[in-house]
């Protein structure tokens, strides 16, 4: 593998992450799995290769539903990736937890459909015909790594940065926004932030052996929850402009203060 294709941190959200890093460079890969959202942008930071990929592609093409989260993943997987950040946009389904908050999410219910969502499928792509993988069953009890999450929040409070250690996030198919009656029931159920991407890009990082965390900032209140207005595409992407700097503060802050270990595979 060429050094300039190399990477040991990887980083999948929104498109501007990439702005960060120095001697940055576009690589194509191809997949099993089919292209990537967008060519993956590696570069260094602290003297840590950093490889980043915009999960919708570059103009936010891909629908939640639609974006080729195995495809993703492999293409990290396969420039040596060992640990992923993954920041992403929530609505908030409890009335403590507010629009700009960033949360460090630690469980996952996943309420989504029809999504490829393990790489040990028989019949895939590349496997001839009538050939058969085992049957793999992925353990999945803390879908985030621990001690990624212990860095990314530790190092949040040290740069005063208003992050939450702990939460459960859902995740729904989308592309439409929830109805009253469903945020209702997932706030009941005690869940607190509510997403449309953070499933199967978590397990499919745990088939890998990759450390896989995300840092997921609260756009809005999720359906109006305790009285506020229902939430808008509008309102989601103002909350992302007007805090995409706090969340690159952080990962940048992660990544250069990162742990050795962390930038080597489980």
């Amino acid at each position: 593998m060429e050094q300039d294709r190399e990477a040991t941190i990887g980083i999948i959200g929104g498109t501007g992450f990439y702005e960060f890093l120095a001697d940055a460079k576009e690589v194509h890969v191809s997949t099993p799995f089919g292209a990537p959202a967008a060519p993956v942008v590696v570069g260094s930071l602290a003297g840590r290769r950093v490889a980043f990929l915009p999960r919708h592609g570059r103009e936010h093409g891909f629908a939640a539903h639609r974006v080729p989260f195995r495809a993703n993943v492999w293409a990290l997987h396969s420039l040596g990736v060992a640990s992923i950040v993954a920041p992403c946009s929530v609505g908030s389904l409890q009335p403590d937890i507010h629009p700009g908050q960033l949360v460090v999410v630690d469980q996952l219910i996943d309420r989504t459909w029809g999504r490829a969502d393990t790489y040990h499928d028989t019949g895939g792509p590349g496997d001839e015909p009538g050939s058969a993988k085992p049957v793999h069953h992925q353990t999945f009890a803390e879908p985030y790594d621990a001690a990624l999450r212990a860095h990314l929040v530790r190092v949040g409070t040290s740069i005063g940065v208003d992050v939450i250690d702990g939460a459960t996030m859902v995740v729904i198919n989308g592309p439409r926004f929830s109805t009253r009656a469903e945020s209702a029931w997932f706030r009941e159920m005690g869940w607190h932030v509510v997403n449309m991407t953070g499933y199967p890009e978590a397990v499919l990082a745990a088939e890998l052996g990759i450390r896989y965390a995300t840092v997921a900032l609260v756009t809005d209140y999720d359906a109006g929850v305790d009285g506020h207005e229902p939430v808008s595409m509008e309102v989601v992407f103002e909350m992302v402009r007007s805090n995409v700097a706090t969340v690159r503060e952080l990962i940048t802050a992660a990544i250069t203060q990162v742990p050795d270990r962390l930038t080597e595979r489980l």
